[in-house]
């Protein structure tokens, strides 16, 4: 009895300080990554200003092809939305829509995934680097507020969302380099 007592008090204590750490941990998450582009900032603008083409180098798109995936406002700039439905919990259910765009430096979209009611938000900056070469720089941007659990689960997303930023941004130069 004395060592249930005991494990008892031990997982009160575990479970405190498991809730006293997470709120020092960051409540907010950045995940960056970035690639050269041998193409005008025109033509990768017009790549990532818009859902329509988004499937051809998305890494997600690959993980799950039978997704189904709706479009609606514009075809492309503030307004243009893509929401999906998935089984395979690696891509799940969500929608994006294009919030902000300064053509031909700045796309904005924001994120939402399942029943989350709190967006991330995905940015697209291009920088010409040349006449012919733009650096393009995929971020994503997530406040965890005082979600605990999303603030541990923070701490890896960089390792988790990071390759396949990597991934779409090679796909997308092999795409429009092609």
């Amino acid at each position: 009895m004395k060592f249930l007592k005991n494990l008892f008090i031990g997982i009160v204590i575990l479970a405190i300080v498991l809730v006293v750490v997470g709120f020092f941990l960051p409540k907010d998450v950045h995940v960056e990554r970035s690639i050269t582009i041998d193409a005008a900032p025109d033509t990768v603008f017009q790549q990532v200003n818009t859902f329509s083409e988004y499937n051809s180098w998305s890494p997600w798109f690959q993980r799950d092809p039978e997704a189904e995936y709706n479009y609606s406002g514009p075809d492309s700039g503030v307004g243009a939305m893509m929401s999906w439905k998935s089984d395979n919990p690696q891509v799940g259910n969500g929608s994006q829509k294009i919030v902000e765009s300064t053509y031909p430096k700045f796309v904005k979209t924001e994120l939402l995934f399942g029943d989350d009611p709190e967006p991330g938000y995905a940015t697209f900056e291009l920088e010409e680097l040349a006449p012919r070469q733009t650096k393009l720089t995929w971020s994503f941007d997530v406040d965890f507020g005082n979600n605990i659990i999303g603030r541990y689960f923070g701490l890896f997303m960089d390792n988790m969302l990071g390759p396949d930023y990597e991934k779409g941004l090679k796909s997308l130069k092999a795409k429009i380099e092609s």
